[in-house]
């Protein structure tokens, strides 16, 4: 072994994970290499060509909002975007946008290139390396036996640890989309006690745009207003393209169901858990069998390649099948597939052994993210990737972790639930898992954590000076729209126009405002002041504060309670044994996952409020005992 360099920080892996915690790391000053087992794999969408969704689009902006560059980087290389769920409240509004991704690698490599304190490598990691005498991280081996040294290593490695692809009755050890996988790695992290599992993932087949009829399919347009994922882009303007809409049958079932023997899902070959919320077609199939049919869309892969995707058709079925049953499949029946669907299994980690700050418990400086964690997908991947980088950084300048709690973002949703909750199958975040979505909502990501950023060292005195300018003139137009009435003479035609009730004494138009009818845009029929020159964001965020002022304000009560329990501090050395009352199931789960509040407690699975009760009476007569 030779050493070849040393570095503040150590990145395993480039995915999504790993870009954003190399770039965080290195933004925050430190010397940064990033490995990967091979170049092509830079953000990679191995899966479906698109990022955000729903929850998926709130982390994007709260990734942006914190100054990561998944948000700048889909902006740039997006081919269509689309506002999801926009017949329900703001709190679910979720973006979304289908890639080119052969564009969003490219950007993501460039920017990674280009970015000061940061080297990009190739090079597989077989090995970390720890001081035998303080157990803290010192570095990775390679398998070339070159070894650099490190004050702190982040494992992001995705799907390739110990990487096992699945197509019918064939299997064999692989990487995501044919690259290579990670082996020695995993066997050596075992060694080292890392709890590692297995969880299992699949992607559709490809197949080439000219094969299809879209004439048999609905087209799926972009919006015509496109909303940028960044706070950095005000307004973009792109021609799009389409994406079409198509469904299985009973004859596509057939297919399947007469070949479930064949399927490495129901074969047994497959250890690994899969995603509850990205079912393979034949689990579809089986799990729900009396629905009629599935929808499936077809998704661009790119405007340099004539590849497509089909999404809702992930299978682990052999080519022979896949063909068959595609082919029934309106549009699809003369269909070439140029890469099979396949099923992938893979190590990862179980995060009950993470800290919030998503270092390990057993290696000092150790910090893993992504899908290593137990989670599924680019967001949530990026999301943690980030969180990661930032706390690496913190923890080599002797700074307090920074933590996200459930309130202040889904990014501390999706780490508390992973770390605190644990999953038995890759995660997925979703808006339903927020306790306090309407507050949480992606419009408003920059007001919620810019600032967090700035204080960190990672947001740009640009981005910060454009968030104080969105917050100074918010705060000053809400203001004026409370103090400014209208009379029933100037406002009762315009309300009437509307279809909403006429006013009988003199109202502000923040009240009117509040009505379902009425726009910022509509109320300036009847605002004889000067408005302000306001941005398209600014404009939304009035709208949403004033409409929906009133659940706000009570979740903010709502908030206040858990903040009280967040606040109450729990030592990690803190021995559960000795508090008497405390059931033996609470003492074992309080032991092992050592809450650092009564908060995350309490969300521990198998410790129920009466232990929580017990808790408490036990730190308050300490604390008498102490005051004493």
């Amino acid at each position: 072994m030779f050493v070849m360099d040393e570095y503040d920080v150590i990145v395993i892996g480039a995915g999504h994970a790993g870009c954003e915690a190399g770039l965080a790391t290195a933004r925050m000053g430190k010397r940064t290499l990033i490995l990967s087992i091979n170049l092509e794999a830079v953000a990679q969408m191995f899966c479906n060509p698109s990022i955000g969704g729903t929850g998926k689009g709130h982390l994007v902006r709260e990734i942006d909002a914190l100054g990561g560059e998944m948000g700048i980087n889909i902006d740039k290389s997006f081919i269509q975007s689309k506002m999801l769920n926009t017949a329900k409240g703001p709190a679910v509004h979720s973006l979304r946008a289908q890639a080119d991704k052969i564009q969003y690698h490219s950007e993501m490599k460039k920017t990674l290139e280009e970015q000061e304190n940061l080297d990009l490598k190739q090079g597989e990691v077989v090995d970390i390396l720890t001081d035998d005498e303080t157990g803290k991280v010192e570095g990775v081996i390679l398998k070339t036996n070159a070894v650099y040294k490190a004050k702190a290593v982040i494992i992001a490695t995705g799907t390739f640890l110990r990487g096992m692809i699945y197509i019918g009755e064939a299997a064999f050890s692989s990487g995501p989309n044919g690259l290579s996988p990670s082996l020695e790695l995993a066997e050596n992290l075992k060694k080292r006690g890392l709890p590692l599992r297995k969880f299992k993932t699949g992607t559709p087949a490809r197949a080439l745009s000219k094969s299809l009829d879209y004439s048999k399919m609905s087209e799926q347009k972009g919006n015509e207003q496109i909303v940028p994922f960044s706070f950095m882009n005000e307004k973009l303007q792109k021609e799009q393209v389409s994406c079409w809409l198509t469904y299985t049958n009973e004859e596509t079932h057939s297919v399947i169901r007469e070949n479930f023997h064949r399927s490495a899902l129901f074969g047994g070959q497959i250890e690994g858990i899969g995603a509850r919320y990205c079912p393979s077609i034949e689990d579809k199939v089986n799990r729900f069998a009396d629905r009629e049919r599935h929808q499936l869309f077809i998704e661009p892969e790119g405007l340099s390649t004539d590849e497509v995707y089909i999404q809702g058709m992930s299978s682990s079925l052999p080519e022979d099948v896949q063909k068959a049953f595609y082919k029934t499949i309106p549009g699809l029946e003369n269909l070439e597939i140029v890469r099979p669907a396949y099923a992938i299994e893979y190590d990862c980690i179980d995060p009950f052994d993470l800290k919030l700050n998503l270092e390990s418990k057993r290696i000092e400086n150790l910090f893993c993210a992504g899908q290593f964690n137990g989670s599924s997908g680019y967001e949530e991947a990026a999301a943690q990737g980030l969180m990661a980088g930032i706390n690496a950084a913190l923890k080599l300048d002797g700074k307090e972790p920074f933590i996200l709690d459930r309130s202040e973002g889904y990014i501390g949703v999706l780490i508390d639930d992973l770390v605190t909750k644990g999953t038995n199958e890759p995660y997925r975040i979703m808006t339903s898992r927020a306790e306090y979505r309407l507050i949480l909502r992606q419009d408003n990501a920059d007001l919620r954590l810019t600032e967090k950023g700035y204080q960190i060292g990672l947001v740009t005195q640009e981005r910060y000076d454009r968030y104080l300018q969105k917050k100074e003139n918010v705060e000053k137009e809400l203001k004026r729209l409370k103090s400014k009435g209208v009379s029933p003479e100037t406002a009762n035609e315009f309300l009437v126009s509307v279809g909403t009730a006429p006013i009988q004494m003199k109202t502000v138009l923040s009240e009117l405002l509040k009505r379902p009818q009425v726009t910022y845009e509509g109320i300036s029929q009847i605002d004889d002041e000067t408005r302000p020159e306001l941005t398209e964001h600014e404009k939304a965020q009035i709208e949403v504060q004033m409409k929906y002022e009133g659940y706000i304000n009570k979740q903010l009560v709502q908030i206040e309670r858990f903040k009280r329990l967040e606040n109450k501090s729990l030592s990690q050395q803190f021995d559960y044994s000795k508090v008497e009352g405390l059931r033996i199931e609470a003492k074992q789960k309080l032991d092992a996952i050592k809450p650092v509040s009564i908060g995350q407690a309490g969300r521990i699975s198998g410790v129920s409020p009466a232990d929580i009760n017990v808790l408490l009476i036990h730190l308050e007569k300490q604390r008498r005992r102490e005051a004493k």
